[in-house]
């Protein structure tokens, strides 16, 4: 057994006088290693040399209390419900803000002033095209892929078209820069694309007099054969949605582009890993798993009966949509959504469809219910979304692409941290090994019995896939 043992005293500086001893019970030996502090939440314990000292590793499964790195990008305390873009609180930032404004903050760590922020939308709006060649790429795709698919494979394949040195060298603050613009531009007119190629429906190009919002949706709905006006309620509300999705940090995903990026690999290919870890149910995928268990769930009179199956341990049902791994309080995004969702639904005359009821009950009863408020299991950002994205038009499968296209500035903002701070590594976790010890080699003809369960083997097929 090895005890922490703690002396506090608080200072704002990142490296502080501050430490911990570590006591190892079975020899006394003591140990003490530095406190490092942010700005803002916990203290961090330094273990960068602990194996060096100790000859010991630290187990933590799914980082739940590693901090991989320092940054000044996101802060969130999921106690008292706060989360912030550098400092500024989130509910200002989506009523008052722009995406691109919020981009730019992510980008540079300060808003733009007017002129800045004029110079930086032409430049983003300037990139937002791309390579004619990538029409030829899409359309090796099957036309029933998924649209996250498509975006993954999009994504890293830009990779071949932005790898010359003289554009694309990642030691160049300049290049970086580019580099970030090019992939925050380019995002909704993949993510349309995606779209648009699984319907059948001809590609719309980016217009640059045209709002970032307004642009997407317009290379999402319209068509050639007649004019189409992008609706202002519906352009604002998907602005709020990609400002509240824009970082959020050091989330799934977000770790995935730091890991990946950490071997200086092309930025389009770190952001690819990123929308791939995002397409899985438990990141990304949670606002259409909320959809679907509302759609399971049916009518409002079947609330207990999918509550009391929740309750239930042996059922596989989950309520979606209500709890975070960060956030033990209310999910402040979770609130504007919500708001926006209210404004959307008015708008399009759909303020009493069955399932936008049915979540606001289902809201009311799980909020009254001492089961979830004793677990602080209250509605995310991911319950409201949903339903918002529906009532907008965007089909259940586009869901996890918008979502990717918000957060590809966190993405970039982050990538571009990591490469410029002064103690970047190259990621590389250590573990646990559970295996076998060392064994001799018995050769094919001496193993007479089998050895693996055919059941977890490759199941037989009459054809090749």
């Amino acid at each position: 057994v090895i005890i922490f043992s703690a002396s506090f005293s608080f200072s704002s500086n990142k490296m502080s006088t501050d430490s911990f001893t570590l006591i190892d019970n079975r020899s006394g030996k003591k140990w003490v290693l530095p406190l490092i502090h942010g700005t803002q939440g916990p203290a961090a314990i330094d273990v960068r040399n602990l194996y060096s000292q100790v000859g010991l590793f630290l187990y933590d499964p799914g980082y739940t209390s590693t901090a991989n790195c320092d940054s000044a990008l996101t802060y969130i305390d999921g106690d008292i419900g706060l989360m912030q873009y550098a400092g500024y609180p989130i509910e200002q930032l989506a009523e008052e803000s722009t995406f691109l404004e919020t981009a730019f903050l992510l980008l540079h760590g300060e808003l733009p002033s007017k002129k800045q922020y004029e110079m930086f939308t032409k430049q983003v709006m300037s990139h937002a095209m791309i390579h004619e060649q990538i029409r030829k790429f899409i359309e090796g795709f099957r036309r029933d892929a998924h649209p996250m698919a498509l975006m993954v494979g999009i994504v890293g394949a830009l990779s071949a078209f932005y790898n010359d040195p003289g554009t694309m060298d990642i030691k160049n603050p300049k290049h970086r820069m580019l580099a970030c613009i090019r992939l925050v531009a380019k995002m909704p007119t993949i993510a349309a694309w995606c779209f648009k190629y699984s319907v059948g429906h001809p590609f719309v190009y980016p217009n640059m007099s045209m709002g970032f919002a307004e642009n997407f949706l317009h290379m999402m709905f319209a068509t050639p054969c007649e004019p189409y006006k992008v609706s202002p309620v519906l352009a604002n509300a998907l602005e709020k949605i990609m400002i509240l999705h824009a970082d959020h940090e050091q989330n799934q995903s977000t770790s995935t582009v730091r890991v990946a990026g950490s071997s200086l690999v092309n930025p389009f290919a770190c952001i690819a890993a990123g929308v791939a870890a995002l397409w899985g149910p438990q990141h990304g995928g949670a606002n259409e798993a909320a959809l679907r268990m509302l759609e399971q769930i049916g009518s409002i009179d079947r609330i207990p009966m999918y509550l009391a199956k929740a309750k239930d341990k042996n059922d596989p049902f989950r309520l979606m949509g209500f709890g975070h791994r960060v956030y033990k309080n209310f999910d402040p995004r979770g609130k504007i959504i919500k708001e926006v969702c209210h404004e959307v639904l008015e708008h399009l005359g759909k303020k009493n469809e069955p399932l936008f009821q049915l979540a606001m009950e289902l809201e009311r009863i799980a909020l009254e219910d001492d089961y979830f408020v004793a677990r602080k299991l209250y509605p995310n950002i991911d319950f409201y979304s949903g339903i918002l994205l529906h009532a907008m038009g965007i089909p259940v499968n586009m869901f996890t692409v918008i979502f990717a296209m918000s957060r590809c500035v966190g993405w970039v903002a982050q990538w571009k941290e990591m490469v410029e701070s002064p103690e970047w590594k190259l990621s590389r976790p250590r573990q646990i090994y559970t295996g076998a010890v060392k064994r001799n080699y018995v050769p094919l003809r001496d193993r007479l019995a089998d050895t693996v369960d055919e059941k977890v083997m490759v199941p037989k097929s009459p054809m090749v896939d």
